[in-house]
């Protein structure tokens, strides 16, 4: 098979592979997994490595072991399969002393190699089938009538078998079979990493590396290859990042200082608590960066109730005293109202009026949208709250110098930048009550400078969870259901929640708020079926229940209209609502102190922190809050686990770490994750984190020395493979 169809010329990381492999299978592999380029193809990485096993007599093979054999082809047939549908290849092979047979499942165009006569090696885990010893589907490799079978056959039963994901379209033999001739005829390329630095890190060469990882003699070999591409793919993340740090640090921004008997000062003054000492000192972080002449780009994350909204309208207040506006953009409109409340009452009513906070939502009438437009564009309202609306090309601002993101994961980048635009380019301040794990933080948010609230203010009832494992005791069903019911009789309220919204019980399909993102977390769940409760089967279901019978009872989804979502948040943060039916929507939502209870159906469908997240809308107030995790889940499974951590303890950073040791990154970091941060291949944020660490540095070390990576000429290209025009459109938007 011809390497390259430009013939003479050498394959480069960018040749497109349908001018290095054949056309169906370059098609196949840009269909399976989106691989353009020959690079594209090179990284995808070998997954594991299976050893083909000494070379071993067939009278001396061991059921259940992988071994490896040399042997002579006596016959093959293919016939159709009696009790399914397809065709089964068998060949007898024999070594001269005893005699095996390889069954392949619907691969008859194998018999056309596997010819009388011809010898190889087969290698495979050992069966017996009707007292004959069997390889299914083996791996094999024909000798050439010239070659020294005895020789070749040694080393191929020592060389580790390279296992690449795959597909159905394309088994990971197919993508071996290849990678083999594009690797051959790969001419040179530039390594990314300067002699010294290769030397000074311990590194092999780029190209070697990228032989061995693919075609390692020994396991050893594809050990230090990975060591090199990891730290190759650390060291370009990095340079990303501090690329980005560095950009936004060179822009020019607007310094809001405080001064003495101004808002910030005055507020302090008669605020009716002491702050928190992770308050004071986040409170400082953010006071010192938005009087540095570029821009703050900083993200502060807490648990709900941490006190992140008294930090932003610390920063608010800093930043009106200079005349600038600040805006706050939250994901919904209850919660925006809900902020605008909140801040309202910390406020006063002297710095209400000097201020004069103003709300702005989509759902506003017409006339009372304009007055809120006009006081906003005149600079007369100097804090602003709002939804999508304030994205609107009809909403002006007099002086914008603090965007506030509330949920920055509910928010697409473009639009966060469009608020970001409408202001000389504007102080930055993104919140989250997600905690991020450490490790993630240096790569997802490797270009923000992050901060933490962990001490929480006292006052909060607290939370108590507990599991209702439904498979050793399926009777705690009703038991749950008589608990919610006890709790609306104190005069509190219910959350219930379940993973879908509506399941059809005839076809098992289920309509999902989103896609199960969890059926991956361990191999055993990958084809576990859909969720068995949806949030109209669950509501009709305990409708019935003696003791939740005649309660008021509604449901939310996402499938409501923004009018009916809206409407149901109100009744039940007015408590009209009794029992609150709802799928994840209510993740981030309006705080409702008297809810007293969260019961979370089928919670082996949802990640760690999503749990948490979902525990954190009880035990709001003075209230002590329940938590019952529902679930089927057999104890000592990956989902039970889950599960049980978050029944284990409340602390939402140490859950954090938790999930993604349990998840992997591949989940954490998300597919909604913009640019490069969803896409690492070898690096494994936990495992590595020393690496990424080291990484780290050297690219700091490098950006402060050559910022342009004039000097660095690899690393530029590497850079510029690694992170397109649109990933670093999308990074600066961040």
């Amino acid at each position: 098979m011809p390497v390259n169809k430009l013939v003479g010329m050498a394959l480069t990381l960018d040749t497109p592979l349908a001018e290095a492999l054949p056309e169906k299978r370059a098609a196949s592999l840009k269909r399976s997994f989106g691989m353009a380029t020959v690079g594209d193809l090179i990284t995808h990485y070998p997954r594991r490595y299976q050893m083909r096993g000494e070379l071993t007599p067939i009278t001396g093979l061991t059921e259940g072991e992988t071994v490896t054999i040399v042997a002579e082809v006596r016959h093959a047939s293919t016939r159709r399969m009696r009790n399914r549908s397809g065709s089964l290849l068998e060949v007898s092979i024999s070594d001269g002393r005893g005699e095996a047979k390889l069954t392949f499942f619907n691969q008859a165009w194998r018999q056309k190699d596997l010819t009388p006569g011809r010898r190889g090696m087969f290698s495979g885990k050992v069966g017996h089938f009707q007292q004959q010893v069997q390889l299914a589907n083996p791996e094999y490799e024909l000798f050439d009538d010239s070659g020294d079978a005895d020789v070749d056959a040694a080393e191929w039963a020592r060389t580790p078998i390279a296992i690449y994901p795959a597909t159905a379209k394309d088994a990971s033999w197919d993508i071996a079979r290849a990678i083999r001739p594009v690797l051959d005829g790969l001419g040179d390329i530039g390594d990314p990493l300067s002699p010294e630095l290769r030397e000074r890190e311990e590194l092999l060469p780029y190209r070697r590396a990228l032989e061995l990882i693919h075609r390692p003699t020994a396991l050893e070999d594809a050990e230090e290859a990975k060591h090199t591409l990891r730290m190759h793919e650390a060291i370009v993340l990095q340079l990303a990042l501090a690329q980005q740090r560095r950009a936004v640090h060179e822009m020019p921004g607007t310094p809001r200082h405080s001064a003495p008997g101004g808002f910030l000062e005055r507020f302090d003054a008669v605020l009716p608590f002491e702050r928190t000492p992770d308050q004071v000192a986040v409170g400082a972080e953010i006071a010192a960066d938005i009087t540095a002449d570029h821009p703050m780009n900083r993200l502060v994350q807490g648990e709900v109730g941490s006190g992140k909204t008294l930090v932003a309208l610390r920063a608010m207040l800093q930043t009106a005293e200079s005349g600038g506006q600040a805006a706050l953009i939250a994901p919904t409109e209850v919660l925006a109202a809900q902020h605008l409340r909140s801040i309202a009452k910390m406020l006063g009513p002297e710095l209400q009026a000097e201020l004069m906070p103003t709300l702005l939502t989509g759902q506003m009438g017409a006339a009372e949208r304009r007055r809120a437009a006009l006081r906003v564009a005149s600079g007369q309202a100097l804090i602003v709250v709002g939804t999508h609306a304030l994205l609107s090309d009809k909403t002006t601002f007099a002086d914008l110098g603090l965007v506030v993101v509330d949920e920055q994961h509910r928010f697409g980048v473009e639009q966060r930048e469009a608020l970001r635009a409408k202001g000389r380019t504007p102080h930055m301040l993104v919140l989250t009550a997600t905690p991020i794990p450490r490790t993630v933080a240096m790569t997802v948010f490797g270009d923000l400078d992050v901060s933490t609230i962990r001490t929480m203010p006292a006052g909060r009832a607290g939370i108590e969870t507990f599991v209702a494992p439904l498979h050793d005791h399926p009777s705690w069903w009703f038991r749950v259901w008589q608990r919610a019911g006890e709790e609306v009789r104190k005069g509190h309220q219910v959350f219930a929640v379940c993973p879908a919204i509506d399941v059809d019980d005839a076809t098992g399909r289920a309509v999902e708020e989103e896609p199960d993102a969890f059926a991956d977390d361990a191999p055993e769940e990958s084809a576990r079926k859909g969720p068995k409760w949806g949030v109209l089967q669950l509501a009709a279901a305990i409708s019935t229940h003696p003791d939740v019978q005649g309660l008021r009872l509604e449901i939310l989804h996402g499938r409501m209209t923004s009018e009916e979502k809206d409407a149901a948040m109100r009744a039940f943060a007015g408590g009209d609502i009794d029992i609150l039916v709802a799928t994840t929507v209510i993740e981030v939502g309006v705080d409702v102190p008297n809810a007293s209870t969260m019961i979370i159906v089928e919670a082996d469908r949802f990640g760690v922190s999503q749990l948490h997240q979902l525990r954190g809308r009880v035990g709001r107030g003075e209230v002590l809050g329940l938590c019952l995790l529902v679930t089927d889940a057999e104890q000592g499974s990956p989902a039970r686990e889950r599960v049980d951590a978050v029944a284990a303890t409340l602390d939402g950073f140490e859950l954090a770490e938790k999930d993604v040791e349990l998840r992997g990154e591949g989940d954490v970091l998300g597919a909604t994750q913009s640019g490069l941060r969803s896409s690492l291949k070898l690096l494994r944020v936990v495992k590595d984190i020393a690496l990424i660490g080291r990484a780290r540095e050297v690219a700091e070390r490098v950006i402060l020395a050559d910022p342009e990576l004039v000097d660095h000429p690899g690393l530029a290209e590497a850079l510029a493979r690694r992170v397109g025009e649109r990933e670093r459109a999308a990074m600066s938007k961040a």
